[in-house]
């Protein structure tokens, strides 16, 4: 059994989750990281994705987030996400508002930048939906 560390997922709206767990695997704004015990203190934006939990006791638990940031240190893991719900409760509704939404604020990106970071937001909720929701 891999050595346990505590792991916080907190949104605006609750505390989701706040467990000793063997792991997670977080969507990094760099990739995906898995975090165990004793990891390196490391601090990282956190994209729309999934964050999979590994509890100590316990089946693993899948929240979609919405951005966010976590902070990572030898103790433990505290992710501030945005927004968070599980992946049970995601709205396919409310999946494909966000892309639509995505989708004009590329289209109305005055310059690079903006054009730029509109379409990494619209792949990453492109792909988060490919990951959460059947065809």
């Amino acid at each position: 059994m891999a050595e346990s560390f505590q792991f916080e997922l907190v949104s605006p709206e609750r505390l989701l989750v706040s467990e000793q767990v063997e792991s997670v695997v977080i969507p990094g704004a760099e990739g995906e990281m898995t975090v165990m015990a004793q990891h390196a203190p490391v601090m990282t934006i956190i994209k729309p994705g999934v964050v999979t939990v590994k509890p100590a006791s316990g089946a693993e638990q899948r929240y979609v987030v919405f951005g966010g940031f976590a902070d990572i240190l030898p103790s433990g893991c505290t992710l501030l996400a945005e927004e968070a719900v599980p992946v049970t409760d995601v709205d396919r509704a409310d999946l494909a508002r966000r892309i639509q939404e995505a989708r004009e604020d590329l289209s109305d990106a005055k310059d690079d930048q903006h054009r730029t970071k509109a379409e990494q937001f619209l792949h990453q909720l492109t792909t988060l939906e490919g990951a959460i929701l059947p065809a």
